[in-house]
C-alpha cells in the first residue's frame, strides 16, 4: 500500500503516493525523471547513487523514499545555480578533467561536496580516504583528487 510522501527535491516540493519499496534511486530516476543519479551495485558499495539528504551525503540505493518524508533532497541536478552556473566543485571536475566515462562522476560529486563542506578535507590522503566509498573504473583517482582540491578552493 502506498504512502503519501512529501519531499523537498532540488528546491522544489514533491509529494506523491510512494510504495513503501521503492528506494530512493527508483524515485529520483523513475519517478522525478533526474537521472543523474546513477545505479551501478545495487549494494551501496559503488557510490555511483549518492544525493545529498538534509545536506549530508547518502547512497540513494540504500534508503526508502518513504523513509524521508519531510527531507530535502538535492541530486546533482540541483547542485548547479539556478542561472545554470555550474557548482564550484561541478566546474573543478571539468577543469581537471576529473572524468572519463562519466557514470561515477555525479554521485563522486555529490560525496566531494560533503566531504568538503562537513569535514573540510583538502589533503590528498584526506581527499582519498574521504572518497573511498566511491569508485570509479576508468581514471586511476589523480584527476579526481586535484578536482576535489580546486573546487574545495572554489567553495570557500
Amino acid at each position: 500500500m502506498s504512502q503519501k510522501t512529501t519531499l523537498k527535491v532540488n528546491g522544489k516540493t514533491v509529494t506523491r503516493e510512494i510504495a513503501p519499496d521503492r528506494l530512493l534511486v527508483q524515485f529520483l530516476r523513475e519517478d522525478l525523471a533526474l537521472t543523474g543519479t546513477h545505479v551501478g551495485c545495487d549494494t551501496s558499495q559503488c557510490g555511483a547513487c549518492t544525493v545529498h539528504v538534509n545536506g549530508r551525503a547518502v547512497k540513494s540505493c540504500n534508503v526508502l523514499a518513504v523513509q524521508l518524508n519531510g527531507a530535502e533532497i538535492t541530486t546533482i541536478e540541483g547542485l548547479a545555480a539556478a542561472n545554470g552556473e555550474l557548482h564550484p566543485m561541478q566546474a573543478a571536475f571539468k577543469e581537471c578533467h576529473g572524468l572519463q566515462c562519466g557514470f561515477c562522476t555525479p554521485g563522486m560529486v555529490m560525496s566531494a561536496v560533503d566531504l568538503v563542506q562537513h569535514h573540510g578535507c583538502s589533503s590528498e590522503a584526506q581527499i582519498r580516504e574521504g572518497l573511498e566509498g566511491n569508485f570509479c573504473r576508468c581514471t586511476g583517482y589523480q584527476n579526481i583528487v586535484r578536482a576535489v582540491q580546486l573546487g574545495a578552493q572554489g567553495m570557500k
